[in-house]
C-alpha cells in the first residue's frame, strides 16, 4: 500500500529532478465560472507530462542488479517518455512497448528523450494489448516491468503533484475546495487524493474520465477493477480499459466523485485553452478543465485547481479536434440526402436550403445510380447552432427521407 509518508519521501527524491510546475490563477476561466480557477500546469514538465514523476521514482528505487538488467514499460506515450527520460539520465537500458495507435508525435518524443537507451516496440491496438506483450517480454528476458499506474512507487511519485499544490496554496494562504484530476489507469488521481486526504481533508478530489473510457467508474460500480469491452482512443492518455487494483482501492477511499467529459467537450477545451490562454494541452490534459462545465453550479465563489496533466498534443490531430469541437458545439452536421441527378440540382439546394451565412463543407455522392436520384453525403457548417431546427425543416422539404447522422455513430464512422 502507499502512505502519505511515501509521497513525502518521493518528493524529497524528485524535488531536484522534476520541474516544480506553476499553479496559476486563470482570469478567463475564473470569470467564466465565477470561481477562482487555478491551473496546475504539468504540461510544462520536462517531458510535458506528470508521468516523469512516477517513472523516475519507481526506477530510481530499484536495486542495482535490476537496473543493470534494464526495465520494460508499456504506455500510450507519456509514461513511455518518463521512462525514456529516466533511463537516459541514469544510463540504463529500456524497452518501451507502445500501441500501434499511438500518435507519431509521442513516438518521436520517446525516441528523443530516450536517446541510445530506449528501444521502442509498437504492439497491439490498445494500451492493454501492448501492456500484456510488455509484461510477457519482461518475464521472458528477466527485466523489471514498470507499470504506468499500478505500482506503489509510481503512485507515490505522481502524488508529489499534490505536495506542490498544497505547498503553494499554503504559501499564498489559499484554501483549496476542489481538485480536478484526469483518470486513466488511476495513478495520478490515487496519488493526489491520498496526499490530499491527509494534507487537507476538506478538499474534494474529483476524478475526470473521458466518456468513452470510464474504467474507474466501471470499477466503482463493479466493486473491483473490470475490463471494458471497448474504449474510445481519442483521449489516448486516459484511454485505459482496466484500472489497477491498487489505484482502484486508493481512489475508492479518497476520491469524492467521478465525472465524465464528452470527447467533443474536451476538443472545445483544447482549442479554448490554446486560443484564450496560449496553453497547449493534449486531450487527457484538457479533461480536468473541460469538467468545470459539468460542475459549474457547485463551484461558484470557490477555489478550484485543475491539473493539466499533459501537453503532448500532436499538431496533426488538430483537424480532428476541431471537427469534434464543431460537432459538439452543434455547428457542424452531416446528412445523407437523396439528390436529383440533373444539372442545377446543387445550385437549387444551395439557394433553397443553405442560409447565406452557412457553408457546405462536404458534398460527396455515396452511390450514383441509373435513376433520378442518388444518395449524397453532405456536411453543413452553421454560423449559429440555433438555426439547426429550421435547417431540418428545409431538408425535409427537399427530401422527406433524408438521414441525419447525429447520434448514429456507426453510420457516421462508416461515411465520414
Amino acid at each position: 500500500m502507499v502512505t502519505y509518508q511515501d509521497i513525502l519521501t518521493a518528493n524529497d527524491v524528485l524535488k531536484d529532478v522534476v520541474i516544480q510546475t506553476p499553479m496559476r490563477r486563470d482570469s478567463y476561466l475564473s470569470e467564466k465560472y465565477g470561481a477562482n480557477i487555478y491551473l496546475k500546469q504539468e504540461n510544462v514538465q520536462k517531458v510535458r507530462s506528470f508521468k516523469l514523476r512516477g517513472a523516475y521514482y519507481a526506477i530510481k528505487n530499484l536495486p542495482q542488479e535490476k537496473l543493470i538488467c534494464g526495465v520494460v514499460c508499456a504506455s500510450a506515450g507519456n509514461h513511455a517518455q518518463g521512462v525514456a527520460y529516466t533511463c537516459n539520465e541514469l544510463q540504463i537500458p529500456a524497452t518501451i512497448f507502445m500501441p500501434t495507435t499511438t500518435p507519431q508525435q509521442k513516438i518521436t518524443q520517446v525516441k528523443f528523450f530516450g536517446g541510445n537507451y530506449a528501444e521502442i516496440a509498437l504492439v497491439g491496438d490498445t494500451f492493454d494489448e501492448s501492456a500484456t506483450a510488455a509484461m510477457n517480454f519482461a518475464k521472458r528476458e528477466n527485466k523489471t516491468f514498470i507499470d504506468p499506474f499500478d505500482n506503489p512507487d509510481v503512485i507515490a511519485g505522481q502524488g508529489t503533484v499534490a505536495v506542490e499544490i498544497f505547498d503553494e496554496a499554503t504559501s499564498k494562504n489559499i484554501k483549496i475546495d476542489k481538485i480536478l484530476v484526469a483518470v486513466g489507469g488511476g495513478g495520478l488521481v490515487s496519488g493526489v487524493s491520498l496526499y490530499s486526504k491527509h494534507a487537507s481533508p476538506d478538499t474534494e478530489i474529483i476524478g475526470v474520465e473521458a466518456t468513452g473510457a470510464r474504467s474507474m467508474q466501471a470499477a466503482f460500480d463493479n466493486g473491483a477493477p473490470i475490463k471494458l469491452e471497448t474504449v474510445d482512443k481519442f483521449a489516448d492518455g486516459i484511454a485505459v480499459q482496466k484500472v489497477g487494483q491498487l489505484t482502484y482501492q486508493i481512489a475508492k477511499d479518497n476520491v469524492a466523485k467521478l465525472v465524465n467529459t464528452d470527447e467533443g467537450l474536451i476538443s472545445s477545451t483544447i482549442l479554448d485553452l490554446y486560443s484564450k490562454q496560449g496553453i497547449v494541452a493534449e486531450p487527457a490534459g484538457a479533461a480536468s478543465v473541460a469538467a468545470l462545465k459539468l460542475i459549474k453550479n457547485d463551484i461558484k465563489g470557490k477555489n478550484i485547481v485543475c491539473v493539466i496533466s499533459g501537453g503532448n498534443n500532436d499538431i496533426n490531430r488538430m483537424q480532428e479536434i476541431e471537427e469534434k469541437s464543431l460537432i459538439y458545439e452543434g455547428l457542424k452536421h452531416y446528412f445523407v440526402v437523396n439528390f436529383p441527378q440533373r444539372p442545377g440540382a446543387l445550385r437549387e439546394f444551395v439557394n433553397e436550403i443553405i442560409s447565406p451565412q452557412d457553408d457546405i463543407t462536404r458534398f460527396e455522392y455515396i452511390k450514383r445510380a441509373n435513376k433520378g436520384t442518388g444518395p449524397v453525403l453532405i456536411g453543413i457548417l452553421l454560423s449559429n447552432k440555433h438555426d439547426y431546427p429550421q435547417l431540418i425543416e428545409r431538408l425535409a422539404e427537399f427530401d422527406s427521407k433524408f438521414i441525419d447522422l447525429k447520434g448514429q455513430e456507426s453510420l457516421y464512422n462508416l461515411l465520414v
